[in-house]
């Protein structure tokens, strides 16, 4: 049967296309390997009566204009605000909360520096002017640096003139957009409460130290978005995570699109240089002129395709992505909330709403990352918990809770050799010891866990090294150059094949700008 095009993976990015093109009259057909659609953006009956958000869990990053164009409201996406933000305990007994609104933020980080809560409002004045100029590259298609066309200039032009609207303060965006999270950190603050807290969102999901460069961009990725016209605000989803996928999947059906699960890629066809569609595992093939790739640049030019059929210096290119990953995902049936120290109470209140950072001070996550960089897990990992039940009870049964454990440091590759149940259990037992040390009693309070180590998330999800971004996001592999210079603009060498993934540009996230823009390429032919 033919398409006008075919979608490989039914993950966020995927099926935005697909509803893109849909809305274009264009008959599209997405195949999606596992049982479920949504990619790494799935709600899972991981325990019996437990919805988990086996990967993705929180949302701020998905764009309202997505959200408005395909009417996913009417479909059930329901994002629910988190407030506050962040709940940050010490073993001292002090506790850091914010995101409850500029004035509570600065009183409560008054409570460690009067100085940092008088920089505080100035430190987000300088992120919201950087964001003005990042922001509007989010749904901008790259310019093709090899290449370039007029237009191309013209865009690229406009971001040059956003920077110099900055005036002296070009300076510092080019910093967050390209140097260390730490030494900025350490000049706006004093205290190592406020600076470890948000340290931690310089690290998430990359396997770099606070003092590398590129981890001030890490940090600066995680301030954008905004939940219900709300800046900066992150939200749950009702239901899990898979609330918004299938919110899309289910606008793709309305739209005509077809979508196939349990329907695993194998190759994809080509003939005289152009694609003409692809075959899956099982040997069934799909005709069309048109493909758009929601998976890696590993899946999509080293498995699907014949490397004959590709530029040697493209392959070269490809070749060099990395895909650096240091991130274990835990997530916890639990049979109550933890009660800190700090704020004790097993009833939800605000220190259970928010991310809480279980991370003292910046050396913590420096020496959490000296272990991985040496190919061990890291001794006391950096552990960040969300407890989406606290606002959401339909997501764990009656009385009973759920905890995601985003943690770091996971390496890929272990020294001593493959990873086993026996180390994976290991690791995640060194994670609750640090929950316990902040929360007596919450290793008795654990009903089952489930541990998705960078190899599991590679096996589950298809990111290869278990890059939760489809490829690190250091500077040379962002923008114009993403995936790699000369092909940033959703096209490929290949006629009539595109990327519509986080391979492609503005990278990781449940962002959906990649699916979008990718969608506006493949539609202007």
């Amino acid at each position: 049967m033919a398409y006008d095009a075919i979608v490989i993976g039914g993950g966020h990015n995927g099926l935005v296309t697909a509803c893109y093109l849909a809305r274009a009259k264009w008959k599209v057909l997405v195949l999606e390997r596992r049982y479920v659609v949504g990619g790494a953006c799935v709600t899972e009956e991981t325990f019996p009566g437990f919805k988990v958000s086996t990967a993705a869990y929180v949302n701020s990053l998905f764009r309202p204009e997505i959200v408005r164009d395909l009417r996913l409201r009417e479909y059930g996406f329901d994002p629910i605000e988190r407030n506050p933000a962040s709940f940050s305990p010490f073993l001292d007994g002090r506790y850091l909360m914010l995101g409850t609104g500029s004035a509570r933020d600065v009183e409560e980080i008054a409570k460690f520096s009067r100085r940092d809560a008088d920089n505080y409002p100035k430190y987000e004045a300088m992120l919201e002017r950087v964001a003005a100029v990042v922001e509007p590259t989010l749904t901008q298609i790259p310019p093709n640096l090899v290449h370039p066309n007029l237009g191309a200039l013209l865009e690229a032009g406009a971001m040059g003139r956003r920077l110099q609207k900055l005036g002296p303060a070009m300076g510092e965006a080019i910093e967050v957009l390209t140097g260390a999270a730490r030494p900025i950190l350490d000049r706006w603050f004093e205290s190592e409460e406020l600076k470890g807290t948000i340290a931690t969102d310089a690290i998430i999901g990359a396997f770099m130290a606070p003092s590398m460069p590129g981890s001030a961009y890490v940090l600066f990725h995680h301030v954008m978005g905004e939940t219900n016209g709300k800046r900066g605000v992150w939200s749950y989803v009702r239901g899990g995570m898979g609330g918004l996928t299938q919110a899309l999947a289910s606008a793709a059906r309305d739209l005509g699109v077809e979508i196939r699960t349990q329907a695993e890629v194998a190759k994809i066809l080509m003939h005289d240089g152009r694609v003409r569609g692809v075959a899956l595992a099982d040997g069934s093939e799909f005709e069309s002129k048109k493909v758009a790739s929601g998976v890696d640049c590993h899946h999509t030019f080293e498995k699907f395709l014949d490397p004959s059929a590709l530029p040697p210096e493209f392959t070269e290119a490809v070749g060099r992505i990395s895909y650096a990953s240091g991130s274990c995902k835990i997530n916890v049936a639990l049979e109550r909330l933890p009660s800190f120290s700090a704020l004790p109470g097993h009833e939800p209140g605000p220190q259970h709403f928010g991310t809480v950072h279980l991370c003292p001070d910046q050396d913590f996550i420096e020496r959490a990352y000296d272990d991985a960089k040496y190919g061990s897990f890291s001794k006391e990992p950096i552990v960040e918990c969300t407890m989406p039940s606290s606002l959401d009870p339909s997501v764990a049964p009656p009385g009973k809770h759920l905890m995601s454990m985003f943690t770091q440091y996971a390496p890929y590759r272990l020294n001593g050799g493959e990873w086993t149940d026996a180390l994976r259990n290991e690791y995640a037992d060194r994670c609750f010891e640090i929950v316990e040390r902040y929360a007596p009693g919450f290793k008795d309070s654990v009903i089952d866990r489930q541990i998705l180590t960078p190899v599991d998330l590679e096996a589950t999800f298809g990111l290869t090294g278990g890059s939760i971004f489809q490829g690190a996001m250091p500077l040379h592999q962002l923008f114009a150059f993403r995936p790699v210079p000369g092909y940033a603009s959703y096209t490929t060498p290949v006629k009539g094949l595109y990327l519509c993934g986080a391979a492609a540009h503005p990278g990781g996230g449940v962002m959906g700008a990649a699916g979008w823009n990718a969608a506006r390429v493949m539609l202007r032919g």
